[in-house]
């Protein structure tokens, strides 16, 4: 039977509904896991469990798996850049001492690129309109950063730390244009399994090489790893790949300024930060932002 059109459009708008806190929530589990685990041995865990627990789920779904060996590759690369490189990226260099505010807003350069590349990549036009609210985005979300911008020293962000994290930016920008561009049809699911396999591809080998066998088996680090597998990787990127195959890339891109703000909302009710007026007038303006970009 098919599904009317107007229960395809609601659920078509819950997508972005469930996937900004979805994601904002992996600097949560971030925060928990970072003083218990090595980043890269934690990471490279984290995508062998997923690349498992989906594989076992679209096996038991009977899933059509690509017939073609670009099917196979595409996902695969997309996975390497958008999970492995970016994900690994990010978390070695909070764990070297680049300050959280400052990986954030380094993150939130995300849909700038995204917006730049998406025509001479895609052949997408980015208008006005969507181009002003990617800015207005930007600006919101340097807003709700600006307090941990200001407590940070920049004499003592360490260079190789922001390097890493500008290149792991990139990483996921160029993904996230790959998929789009690669990424049209086939099973979601197969997609996504295929994603963290190469995902795996890339952060085992980090681990291996420049990772440390730490580990302290505490409970923060189980639940933060269970969270990391089931609700930001699983869900995550199952929503993620739902958005890219249904919008123009650059509009996607834009939700990453909300994730700043919800991240700042959960530090506020889960460990009790403070939150400023300039970041809550961050909130509203990177919402307003992504309005506009999500619907020029």
């Amino acid at each position: 039977m098919p599904t009317p059109p107007g229960d395809s459009n609601r659920a078509a708008s819950a997508l972005p509904v469930l996937f900004v806190p979805i994601w904002a929530t992996g600097f949560i589990s971030a925060r928990a896991v970072i003083p218990h685990a090595d980043p890269l041995g934690f990471t490279a865990v984290r995508f062998t469990g997923v690349a498992l627990l989906l594989a076992l789920i679209a096996m038991a779904s009977r899933v059509r798996w690509p017939g073609t060996r670009a099917g196979w590759r595409d996902p695969m690369v997309a996975g390497f850049l958008m999970q492995g490189i970016y994900l690994s990226g990010v978390f070695w260099a909070v764990s070297r001492g680049l300050p959280a505010g400052i990986a954030a807003l380094v993150g939130s350069l995300q849909p700038l690129l995204t917006a730049l590349l998406a025509g001479p990549l895609l052949g997408e036009r980015v208008s006005g309109r969507r181009a002003f609210g990617i800015l207005l985005g930007f600006a919101g979300a340097g807003l709700v950063l600006a307090p941990k911008l200001g407590a940070a020293d920049p004499s003592g962000i360490p260079p190789v730390a922001l390097a890493v994290s500008l290149v792991a930016v990139l990483a996921l920008t160029l993904g996230t244009l790959w998929q789009k561009r690669t990424g049209g049809g086939g099973d979601l699911l197969a997609n996504a399994t295929l994603q963290f396999v190469g995902g795996m591809a890339c952060a085992i080998p980090l681990a291996l090489a420049f990772g440390h066998a730490t580990i302290d088996p505490v409970a923060p680090l189980w639940l933060g790893l269970a969270w990391a597998i089931l609700v930001n990787s699983v869900a995550g990127i199952l929503l993620l790949l739902a958005l890219i195959r249904r919008g123009a890339v650059a509009g996607v891109a834009a939700l990453f300024f909300l994730v700043p703000p919800v991240a700042a909302l959960l530090g506020y009710l889960l460990f009790g930060e403070v939150l400023t007026l300039v970041q809550g007038a961050g909130m509203t303006v990177a919402a307003l932002g992504v309005a506009v970009a999500s619907r020029a």
